[in-house]
């Protein structure tokens, strides 16, 4: 590989169609992702000498290597970029701090339909409304519907097994399907009527409800035509409560704020004429990087992923917005439009979301500066020469040595991240030894940073006092692993918090720090999460043994009739009281096992 990446030469083999390039440094470590409707073009603007941006001539600088991939046109071009971008993790692109998928509400394919919160691929069969900003979002418009028309929300497990109605019949949000008290074809049009709730349909959902109210009223039927008056009233309220958008059809209103190497994207979404709520998003940036740059990257990636409304209003033009407006209109299947000079209730909108876009950052930044002093000062106090970039923390959870489970939670400068926390069940029987299991945990995440997975702690955290802390640099010493800062973390003597002790290696007696400190308050902060998700893995690994332990004991019982039993049932309570005639509905269930199984719960 040279030493330097000659780009006049590379330029003469570039031909100018439309295509994606990918530029890569030391080590093929990628750098950066781009598309270019022509390529010889854009990559000359890269490699020009005078002019080039600061972001650009570091990009050059680093690069040894640049690999071309044409493409059919501008929409094929789009999506490779954007999957390049999600598989290569490019060190130089615009990155999104919180890329998860957007919820939904589902509409379920049953016999019994019901609404449930979704969060993931919209393959799975059913009907999806959204998606919603948040989850909150989401949980708010169940709960507003399930106000006015009651349909069922326990699972197929409780459903199938219930012999009277739940107490959200008794409140009037369930009208129980489940013991035959309404029929499948009423229930059907309750569903209907929800799906129009849903899709915006007011006036029509309005109309149908007051005509079957006058249809039952015509035939004497007063308590039918009361039930639907009542739902008429509860409609109207739930509306007059909400927050109308004032925008027909569907709208996402898209604005940005950035502070120096930081910038957060605000996005309003209305579906219907109904806001959906906002999300914001962190990301990280170079210094020079502009702001119609990172609604460009935002905007492209985005809705390649999720899907594009008819209209999105953006705070800034950007680079191809033409381009992006005809690839994302074929790819979606109807008209996608840009629009970024806006007045009336959309500029209102507009600023709104830039606001709220300016505030979440601030707070981000404040809270960012707050764990940077916090960090000095820990750094100070350790005598630590370099600012540590990432912090991981080892915590051990059990019962008597059962369920044990070791947790591994990492910060960096910005605080927790929470995406690359770890746990690990640990697998050898310690009986106890919190020694043993925090060994077995550490040999099993450092051993992958040997083979080149993963990255290296800067400062290791260990919850314990100098024989954990003697057990961990065991390890590292074992697997060659150098240059970490590794420390100790001892409850004081009264076990409360701001009385920890800090051991080091090269220190006989412990750091006692101010209790007052930003550094005493960082590494309670860092201590309580890596417990605390200890704690939930050891709960779960717990609960499931103690689910299927004595279902494990009936010789015949293998993971798939325990599943079906715990199906059938609805829980393992419920299989210890069934009857030998009950356990024999369970498919799969001979009168052997029933009797077994029986025994086992009787004995």
């Amino acid at each position: 590989m040279p030493a330097t990446f000659d780009g006049k030469a590379f330029l003469k083999t570039v031909p100018n169609r439309p295509g994606v390039y990918v530029m890569y440094g030391e080590d093929d470590a990628c750098l950066y992702v781009g598309k270019a409707w022509e390529l010889k073009k854009r990559l000359a603007n890269h490699f020009r000498v005078r002019g080039a941006s600061p972001k650009s001539q570091l990009i050059i600088a680093r690069t040894r290597r640049v690999e071309v991939q044409i493409t059919g046109g501008d929409g094929e071009a789009l999506l490779l970029e954007y999957n390049l971008i999600q598989s290569l993790r490019p060190r130089y692109n615009v990155m999104m701090r919180d890329d998860k998928s957007y919820p939904y509400v589902r509409l379920t394919e049953e016999k019994f339909p019901r609404l449930v919160f979704y969060r993931g691929s919209t393959r799975r069969p059913g009907r999806y409304f959204g998606p919603y900003a948040n989850a909150g979002a989401v949980r708010d418009v169940l709960n507003q519907i399930h106000k006015v028309i009651p349909l069922r929300q326990c699972e197929d497990s409780v459903f199938n097994n219930r012999s009277r109605p739940c107490l959200h019949y008794q409140i009037g949000r369930c009208s129980a399907p489940c013991t035959g008290l309404i029929s499948q074809s009423d229930y059907r049009e309750d569903v209907a009527q929800a799906a129009l709730l849903l899709e915006g349909g007011n006036r029509t959902l309005d109309r149908e409800l007051d005509a079957r109210m006058e249809r039952h009223a015509a035939r004497l039927e007063y308590e039918e035509a009361a039930k639907y008056r009542d739902r008429i009233r509860r409609l109207r309220k739930v509306r007059s409560g909400q927050f109308v958008a004032h925008l027909r059809g569907d709208v996402d209103v898209v604005a940005v704020a950035r502070a120096r190497d930081r910038f957060c994207i605000a996005l309003s979404r209305v579906r219907d004429g109904r806001n959906l709520g906002q999300r914001n998003l962190l990301g990280d940036c170079s210094p020079d990087t502009t702001e119609a740059e990172i609604l460009g990257a935002f905007v492209s990636r985005h809705y390649l992923r999720n899907g594009p409304p008819g209209e999105i209003v953006v705070e800034h033009e950007f680079a191809d917005q033409d381009i992006l407006s005809n690839a994302l209109s074929g790819m979606s299947g109807h008209r996608v439009t840009f629009k970024t000079r806006v007045r009336g209730k959309r500029g209102r909108w507009l600023a709104m979301a830039a606001l709220n876009a300016r505030e979440h950052l601030q707070r981000h930044l404040h809270d960012r500066g707050r764990v940077l002093v916090r960090l000095r000062e820990l750094c100070a106090a350790l005598g630590l020469e370099t600012l540590p970039e990432r912090i991981e923390c080892f915590d051990v959870s059990h019962t008597m040595g059962e369920g044990t489970v070791a947790s591994c939670v990492v910060f960096d400068q910005q605080g927790p991240v929470k995406a690359q926390y770890r746990r690990f069940n640990v697998k050898a029987d310690t009986g106890g030894d919190d020694y043993a299991a925090l060994e077995e945990a550490l040999r099993r995440r450092y051993r992958g940073v040997v083979d080149g997975e993963g990255r290296r702690p800067d400062l290791l955290l260990v919850d314990g006092g100098p024989g954990q802390l003697n057990r961990a640099r065991a390890v590292l010493d074992e697997l060659g692993l150098s240059g970490i800062a590794t420390v100790g973390v001892a409850k004081g003597l009264e076990r409360r918090p701001g009385q920890e002790r800090l051991f080091l290696p090269a220190r006989r007696r412990p750091i006692i720090l101010d209790p007052t400190s930003g550094a005493s308050h960082l590494v309670q902060a860092i201590r309580d999460e890596a417990h605390r998700f200890a704690i939930a893995g050891h709960r779960a690994r717990r609960r499931a043994a103690r689910t299927v332990s004595r279902l494990e004991r009936v010789p015949g019982i293998g993971p798939r009739k325990r599943r079906a039993l715990l199906n059938h049932f609805g829980g393992l309570r419920e299989v210890e009281r069934a009857s030998v005639e009950e356990l024999l509905k369970t498919p799969g269930i001979s009168r052997k096992l029933a009797q077994a199984l029986y025994r086992e719960f009787h004995s």
